[in-house]
Formats: C-alpha cells, sequence, structure tokens
C-alpha cells in the first residue's frame, strides 16, 4: 500500500507525508471569490509558488471587484483563472470589455468558462461553448482555457438524468480544443468518492476525450457545510459518502476532510500513470486558510508555501 513507507516531513511534529499524494498534489490549484480573498492577509504565507488560483464570479458582483481580486493575487505572484459565467454576461461587447480589464489592469491570459448558476441568461450567452464560439479568447491571446466538467452529471444540463447533453457538449469541447492554440483542461465540479471519479474519466478517455482533468475536491469543513453546498451544487451519489459520516455520532461534529478521497485517487494515478487527472482543484468551503493548511500538512514539498 502507498499509505506505507511515508518519508518524514520537514517539521517532525507534523507527523509523516504520504508521497503518493504528495506527488498528486503537485500543482494544486484553489478557488476563492473577492469577499473570501479579503479575509487572507497574503497568500504567500499559504500556497506554494505557482499556484493557480480561480476567482469564482457570482451573480451580483461587480467586475470590478474581480479585477480588483485578480490584480491584488497577481500582484503577489499567483497565476489567476477568473470564472466567465456565460448567462450573466450581457452580449459579445460585455465580453470583450471583461477581458481587455482582466488583461489591462491584471495581466491575466487564462480564463474558467461555465454556464454559471443562473437559470435564465441575462444576455446573448447561454453556455461556456458560445464563449469559446465567439473568438474573442484566441483574438486575446488567452493561453489557458477551463471548462467545466461533471463526475456525476448535471441536473440543469440533463434534468431528465442522464448525460446525453453533458456528454455532447464535452465533445464539441474536444473538438474544439483542437483548433484553439490555448490550452485546455476540464475543472470538475466537487465529488466525495473516488470509484465514481475514475469511472468518469476512464469513460470520457474511452470515448476520446482526452483533455486533461483537474479534479474538483471539497476542502475541509463542517460536514454541515459540506452537505449544504452539496445539495446545492448538484452533487450525485458520492453525497451518500457524507450522509453516511453524519449517521454516524461519533464522527458527526468531526470536521470532513479529503483524505479519503485524494490517497485513493492518488493511489490509482501512481499505479496508472497515464490516467487523465492530472491535477486537484481545491473548493475551500471551509475557508482558504483551512483548505491551504490541510494541503501543507498532507502535501509535503508540494504544498510549501512561498513564505515558509
Amino acid at each position: 500500500m502507498a499509505l506505507l513507507n511515508f518519508k518524514k516531513r520537514d517539521a517532525v511534529e507534523n507527523g509523516p507525508v504520504n508521497p503518493t499524494v504528495e506527488a498528486f498534489l503537485q500543482g494544486y490549484s484553489i478557488e476563492v471569490m473577492p469577499r473570501t480573498a479579503e479575509k487572507v492577509e497574503d497568500f504567500r504565507a499559504l500556497l506554494p509558488e505557482g499556484t493557480r488560483v480561480y476567482i469564482a464570479h457570482i451573480e451580483g458582483t461587480p467586475i470590478e471587484d474581480m479585477v480588483k481580486t485578480a490584480k491584488r493575487i497577481a500582484d503577489e505572484g499567483y497565476p489567476v483563472m477568473p470564472h466567465f459565467p456565460a448567462r450573466i454576461i450581457k452580449d459579445a461587447a460585455t465580453l470583450e470589455n471583461w477581458i481587455s480589464m482582466y488583461q489591462g489592469e491584471a495581466g491575466v491570459d487564462q480564463a474558467l468558462l461555465l454556464a454559471g448558476g443562473v437559470t435564465n441568461p441575462h444576455g446573448d450567452f447561454d453556455s461556456s461553448m458560445q464563449l469559446l464560439e465567439s473568438g474573442l479568447f484566441d483574438k486575446a491571446g488567452f493561453k489557458r482555457l477551463h471548462v467545466a466538467g461533471h463526475p456525476e452529471g448535471n441536473k440543469d444540463i440533463d434534468p431528465d438524468g442522464s448525460t446525453k447533453n453533458v456528454d455532447d457538449a464535452l465533445r464539441w469541447k474536444q473538438n474544439f480544443s483542437e483548433t484553439t492554440d490555448a490550452e485546455m483542461a476540464l475543472a470538475t465540479q466537487f465529488a466525495f468518492e473516488a470509484k465514481p471519479i475514475i469511472e468518469w474519466a476512464d469513460s470520457l478517455k474511452e470515448a476520446g476525450i482526452d483533455i486533461p482533468i483537474h479534479i474538483g475536491i471539497a476542502g475541509p469543513a463542517k460536514l454541515q457545510t459540506l452537505i449544504k453546498f452539496a445539495i446545492a451544487c448538484g452533487v450525485g451519489p458520492s453525497l451518500k459518502v457524507l450522509q453516511k459520516r453524519a449517521m454516524d455520532v461519533s464522527k458527526l461534529l468531526l470536521p470532513y476532510e479529503p483524505t479519503d478521497v485524494i490517497t485513493e485517487l492518488a493511489n490509482h494515478k501512481a499505479a496508472n500513470p497515464d490516467f487523465n487527472i492530472t491535477n486537484v482543484h481545491f473548493f475551500p468551503l471551509g475557508g482558504i486558510k483551512t483548505n491551504a493548511n490541510w494541503a501543507i500538512n498532507n502535501g509535503g514539498a508540494s504544498a510549501k508555501p512561498v513564505n515558509s
């Protein structure tokens, strides 16, 4: 088992590091919002050099706040990947303006494109595919474009519980990835169980979809918090992992940590080097500091902060 033969951390009191997990966490990314980023005095005290920081754009957040957050984090030395939620972008002129603001003020050259959590579009765009079709990201010379992946399906796209529309969209994105100069990846919704994640990733590969997968993982948080977010975000069958934990009185009050799911995925990756999950993307639902500290305690050199 890869859980054995741990090497020692620099700080012995923190215990041993699983080298397989350390390798799997190399190059992890994390997601923030303007209001959560404000609570972090200095990201360099928490994150390794080169950590990609996604900035989630929630409906109602002024673009000026998004750009200000992007500039602050970029100035601290981190590559920034803001969200572009299609359904809250009014039209192509608005999209072009956002791109120009991010580039001009924060040097942004990468983006996560997604439909967004809004039922009714505010304007001309309904999907990430329409944002890609606009050609504006390629025109601006964006080097990296990520799109959403859904290991357990997406009821907003496939309300009947199938994966037909999601699968069709992935095939479209695969074709687009072969025409754009930007590097592409799938940044996925979070899930709590390794087996369905592995089966989903393998099914994409079998279907000829070879876009690298950055797997979404929920960071440490109170169980009640995670269950609330999981239901709101449409997490599928792996929600039962949390529900089972909630029934165990001895664990009910303990915070959830992603150790088990990450260890399983890391072991699978070590045994299958061509596995198409290449990176971990953290959703810090229990707080950025809590998530970063978990990574530091479990990721060894892969999670060593710049200021450490």
